[in-house]
């Protein structure tokens, strides 16, 4: 009987080792297999992405979330604010399962209507704390840096301003633009506001008011500056990336400049996704946030066009954009961007 025993511990013992090392086993070689399975596990159906990211990166998200589930995705694009607004108007009763935009801002306002779903804590646990709300009511998917582009025949590297808030002073007149009616300028503005203070943004967009020349939209202004019109722009990094990826006609007279330094003009912009209480789908939608933060989804940002920063699963940026460690951008709260105070402190100032 004790040898009986002995011999069925041992098979017990070994059954349990080769268990044990066939999952070690397909560690590292089959881990994005498992991502993606365990995000797409069960999920069928279709939902409603509410989008005011760039509609070709979203659709390329789309495709492969698509491919990986069989989730049928409609897309209804707008921006920031247009379809914030919508949303919260419609309330519980919204069609929306997802909404993605560029910039936090917007997510915040839905937010502080209460009509997120809580995000799955692995969707949570592939997003860096720094880069998703402290609340996890919605999460990061992608990430764009504040520049100055500037034409380097009008201003030398010296010359340079040493902070985004100097551009308010009166050396500064007439020489510098940007897109203020735009979402993208007005997360900028938000963050500043965050930083230093409604006094100190007060101040820095009466200065603003005196010294910038308006156009409608980044690469518009960026155009400008590249054409001679003024020395330089206030934008997203990825306009000048992108340009130069295709013809470069439209900034091959321009450099980027960063701030560095946890600048207020350092401020690197936070674009989110989120789940829509009303969702009729809420495992997919939730399924679709973690792919897209996910590597297979991340992996979009690091090998495509849109040059817009990954953040989430580990997942390098793409090779040409500055590495994101090195931008020293400030620590901001995305969840504490207030867009309303914002448009009413540059409706003031007489910038909107």
């Amino acid at each position: 009987m004790k040898i009986r025993a002995n011999a069925l511990a041992g098979i017990a013992l070994a059954a349990t080792a080769a268990l044990t090392l066939a999952a070690c086993g397909n560690g590292t070689a089959s881990s994005a297999a498992t991502d993606n399975a365990s995000a797409s596990a069960k999920v069928t159906g279709e939902i409603t992405v509410y989008n005011a990211q760039h509609d070709t990166l979203t659709k390329e998200w789309v495709d492969a979330f698509t491919k990986e589930t069989g989730v049928k995705v409609t897309v209804r694009q707008g921006s920031d604010t247009e379809l914030s607004n919508q949303i919260i108007q419609e309330g519980a009763a919204s069609p929306a399962d997802v909404f993605l935009t560029e910039n936090s801002p917007a997510m915040a306002q839905v937010e502080n209507a209460g009509l997120f779903a809580d995000i799955d804590k692995a969707t949570v646990d592939q997003v860096p704390a720094e880069y998703r709300p402290s609340t996890n009511k919605w999460t990061g998917i992608a990430a764009r840096s504040t520049v100055l582009v500037y034409d380097k025949n009008k201003i030398s590297d010296d010359k340079l301003p040493k902070s985004m808030l100097d551009l308010a002073k009166p050396e500064w007149k007439g020489r510098w633009a940007a897109s203020p009616s735009g979402a993208d300028f007005q997360a900028i503005v938000a963050a500043l506001l965050e930083q230093k203070g409604e006094a100190a943004t007060t101040e820095w967009l009466k200065g603003m008011k005196d010294n910038f020349k308006a156009y409608k939209g980044n690469s518009t202004a960026m155009k400008a500056v590249n054409a001679g019109e003024v020395d330089a722009a206030l934008i997203y990094h990825y306009y000048y990336y992108g340009d130069q990826a295709k013809t470069g006609e439209n900034s091959n007279k321009v450099t980027p400049y960063f701030f560095k330094n946890q600048d207020p003009g350092a401020f690197l912009s936070v674009s989110g996704g989120g789940v829509l209480k009303s969702s009729k789908n809420s495992a997919a939608a939730q399924a679709f946030i973690k792919f897209i933060t996910g590597k297979q989804g991340q992996e979009v940002l690091k090998n495509g066009t849109s040059y817009e920063y990954a953040i989430a699963s580990k997942v390098d940026s793409n090779a040409k954009l500055v590495p994101i460690k090195d931008l020293q951008a400030p620590t901001v709260d995305p969840a504490k961007l207030n867009s309303t105070k914002v448009t009413d402190l540059m409706t003031k100032a007489g910038l909107l």
